[in-house]
């Protein structure tokens, strides 16, 4: 099997593989990812941002075949028991393949949104354990028990722990492709970092505490490619993921569902509230078929009958974030949060004095991230480097930038409000903003 992709070029799955991925491609769950944006409301700021989670799934799949190709050159100094057999090879690119399989509309805004949420990576679990789904019908097909070991694996529990960990670590595939993707698919070049060197930087190297094997950044010539994917993802955060834009049209919809809900318990839900965030909003357990009848198409559906439902409060949200009326936002000094809870205030009283319900229409927004997160001790978790004649280090000791960067939260704090109060909310901050 051989596909076009934007990002990584030819994309081959050959033998076993092919076979293997074919069958994966013909699961209903598998080819809802079509459905499910990678970058959620991104593309109400970037205009090409519109790509799916089903081209993030085969690129992650396709990087984990070139990683499996590294570990096939380095893997001559692991015991024999260590070393990745065909049912092994198989697992990974299952799990690589099938990491966001559990993903709901608007990226992880819905997990946020819906009342009582599971987490995505929860949901893929079930869908994957589920004797009812076609992708574990797939997985039990090609081989007895496979649809357990996948799950097991996306949970970080398998007999080859730094497989596990690049499934879902430090450096994994997942964070490997959607880095370039996003960048490529946004019109920008934050993310872009040398995949080809970085893979052929890593070797194996057994962690000092417990003597685990693990993949390490191979000599001093490797610090450069891994140096370059975590500032890669450092601004492609302060950049896009974390856009004011697009915070602030998540805001609008976090005030939409809220309303919803009310509506819902009221007994005066809208026309096609699907069951699933009707279920959610009773605090009653989502059925795993309702939960996979959502993706972004549904929900954007929705919210067109929505701006014309009954409810005012309710057609305005939807009406506003068809119409791209997005709120507007005012930044907040990351040096002082004691600023943060008074200026939130004083933009609710603005609200209120406009007749607009303050819960509904003002956000103190607080995304953070962790560039990149190293952790304490001597166990596999992290990253290590391998030097000769040197013991083998800790990533944030072997790197002078990212021993700077180690653990530094980075906040970016800011008011997001009706565009009709802009004047008065700025005028409510004198005092305590410059």
């Amino acid at each position: 099997m051989i596909l076009r992709d934007p990002v990584h070029g030819l994309v081959a799955f050959e033998g076993e593989d092919e076979t293997l991925i074919e069958r994966l491609l013909r699961a209903r769950e598998v080819q809802r990812l079509r459905g499910v944006k990678a970058l959620g409301l991104t593309s109400l700021v970037f205009l090409g941002a519109e790509h799916s989670r089903f081209g993030h799934a085969l690129g992650t799949a396709h990087v984990m075949v070139r990683l499996l190709e590294r570990i096939g050159r380095v893997e001559g100094e692991l015991p024999m028991d260590m070393r990745v057999d065909a049912s092994a090879r198989a697992d990974a690119l299952a799990a690589a393949m099938l990491h966001d399989l559990g993903h709901g509309p608007f990226s992880h805004l819905f997990e946020e949104i819906l009342p009582g949420a599971v987490p995505h990576e929860e949901w893929t679990t079930r869908i994957l354990r589920d004797p009812e789904t076609e992708i574990h019908a797939a997985l039990e097909a090609h081989s007895d028990g496979m649809a357990e070991r996948v799950a097991g694996l996306l949970e970080g529990q398998h007999r080859l722990g730094y497989l596990a960990r690049a499934v879902s670590g430090t450096l994994d595939v997942d964070r490997a492709d959607y880095l370039l993707r996003d960048s490529y698919m946004t019109g920008v070049r934050y993310g872009l970092y040398d995949l080809d060197w970085l893979l052929r930087a890593l070797a194996f190297a057994q962690a000092p505490g417990n003597q685990e094997w693990v993949l390490a950044i191979d000599g001093r010539k490797g610090l450069p490619p891994i140096e370059s994917f975590f500032l890669g993802r450092q601004f492609m955060y302060d950049q896009v993921y974390h856009h004011k834009a697009t915070r602030a049209a998540e805001a609008l919809i976090r005030g939409l569902f809220v309303r919803l809900a009310e509506l819902i318990l009221d007994g005066r839900e809208p026309a096609r509230t699907p069951m699933a965030i009707r279920a959610a909003a009773r605090h009653e357990p989502v059925a795993l078929s309702d939960y996979l009848a959502l993706d972004d198409v549904l929900i954007l559906s929705c919210l067109a009958d929505w701006e014309h439902a009954d409810d005012p409060i309710l057609a305005d949200l939807a009406r506003r974030f068809r119409a791209r009326a997005l709120p507007k936002t005012l930044p907040l000094p990351a040096s002082d949060p004691s600023v943060w809870g008074l200026a939130r205030e004083r933009a609710e009283q603005v609200a209120r004095d406009a007749g607009l319900r303050p819960d509904l229409s003002v956000w103190l927004d607080v995304p953070h991230d962790t560039p990149f997160a190293e952790p304490d001790g001597d166990g596999p978790d992290g990253l290590w480097v391998r030097i000769r004649h040197q013991p083998v280090r800790r990533l944030g000791e072997a790197s002078f930038l990212l021993g700077h960067l180690k653990n530094a939260r980075i906040d970016r704090p800011r008011l997001i409000f009706p565009a009709e109060v802009r004047a008065d909310v700025r005028s409510a901050m004198q005092g305590i903003l410059p």
